[in-house]
């Protein structure tokens, strides 16, 4: 907390010192036009105009200095790994972290949500656990978090998360010297996942989904119905008049992370008030004040849920794994929360009936909603390892 702490202090001592400095150039104004241009005013200007551009220095320092300096705790084992780093994908400079107590065991590349969402710090507070069996690698895609300038928003698609994805995977067997790893997905990354999982089925052991998504524009207009009606039954007028104005999804141009959020939330406060979900919902201020995000960083956090879901989403609600992905050559396990609201358990249910795999299995969270990898980390860690010693 304290790096956002200092990162809001600081945004806010440069618009004290920009608004006391158009007030000193008004009232300078003033006085000039009064005739009352004493050097004494001229000075306040210069001492107010040096004031900012110490604030500006100072600042600018900082955010590097933060970028510099940004790293993921150490993890105190001997044979143990825990770094950050910058790597060269497809010509793309973007991050990863990589996180295990032993390095010599088998490789996990989680898949965060999204398009846009950051999870590198969720991920070693919600599933440190995975650390004490696995190599945990969580990739920042591009567009966001660490890697949100990776690539420009306008050459965004999903074949470019596909490309890169691919490329990370076999960069990391290289690295550590292993034939294949387990893909874990959540949420958008479980459509990913399957996306990686078809395109070059040798590199995986087996993929893990939760939060699974499977049809993308169905998906958005059940939650749309389900939010409606419950905003009906609550009297939230405010949400059901919200939702009338924008209409049903599908959702296109600069408003679609507006309009999409104002559903996905109200389901997100449904799930977050059932008594039946534990641990509900993330701890985005924690997250964003963690060791892994320099300042910049923490602003790219929020600008990558912002403006790479509203580019990249569009470009989904076509696809449809059921009809598409249908077939896939390695075992599939979707680990569903009981009570998710926001990607349909009919849909995941409909796809697991429909999907050709080696294996496959659907495992239930009876205590979670979207997010059983936080809901029920416990559980959700150790269904993970059953799963490991059953494929490997």
């Amino acid at each position: 907390m304290l790096a956002l702490g200092l990162f809001i202090l600081i945004v806010l001592l440069l618009v004290l010192f920009i608004v006391g400095l158009l007030i000193k150039f008004l009232l300078y104004l003033f006085k000039r036009f009064r005739g009352r241009n004493d050097v004494f005013a001229t000075r306040g200007v210069k001492r107010g105009v040096l004031g900012m551009l110490i604030v500006i220095v100072f600042a600018i320092v900082l955010v590097f200095f933060t970028q510099l300096t940004a790293s993921t705790p150490k993890i105190a084992k001997e044979n143990s790994i825990a770094e950050l780093r910058e790597v060269h994908l497809n010509k793309s400079k973007e991050w990863i972290s990589i996180r295990g107590e032993n390095r010599d065991k088998p490789l996990l590349l989680f898949l965060a949500g999204g398009p846009g969402g950051s999870q590198l710090a969720a991920t070693r507070y919600e599933l440190a656990e995975l650390e004490k069996n696995f190599v945990v690698v969580n990739w920042e895609q591009p567009g966001s978090g660490k890697s949100f300038s990776a690539i420009s928003r306008k050459k965004l698609t999903p074949e470019t998360y596909v490309k890169d994805g691919t490329a990370l995977v076999r960069s990391l067997l290289k690295e550590f010297k292993q034939e294949k790893l387990y893909l874990v997905g959540e949420s958008w990354g479980s459509a990913l996942g399957i996306f990686m999982a078809k395109e070059q089925p040798e590199l995986y052991q087996a993929f893990i989904g939760t939060g699974q998504m499977v049809a993308f524009e169905e998906t958005e207009k059940i939650d749309y119905a389900l939010a409606m009606k419950l905003a009906k039954e609550n009297g939230d007028q405010k949400i059901v008049d919200t939702l009338r104005k924008n209409g049903e999804p599908p959702y296109y141009g600069n408003a679609v992370t507006t309009k999409s959020a104002t559903y996905l939330n109200y389901l997100s406060q449904a799930m977050a008030r059932n008594p039946e979900i534990q641990n509900a919902g993330f701890q985005t201020m924690r997250d964003l004040a963690a060791k892994e995000y320099g300042i910049l960083d923490k602003v790219n956090y929020l600008r990558g849920i912002l403006q790479t879901f509203n580019h990249v989403y569009p470009q989904l609600y076509d696809v449809d794994l059921r009809r598409d992905y249908s077939k896939l050559d390695i075992p599939v396990y979707f680990l569903l929360g009981k009570h998710d609201i926001n990607a349909p358990l009919s849909l995941a249910e409909d796809y697991y009936k429909k999907l050709d795999a080696p294996s496959k299995e659907i495992v239930w969270f009876e205590h979670s909603g979207h997010n059983p990898w936080i809901n029920e980390r416990e559980r959700f860690a150790e269904v993970v390892q059953q799963i490991a010693k059953k494929t490997k």
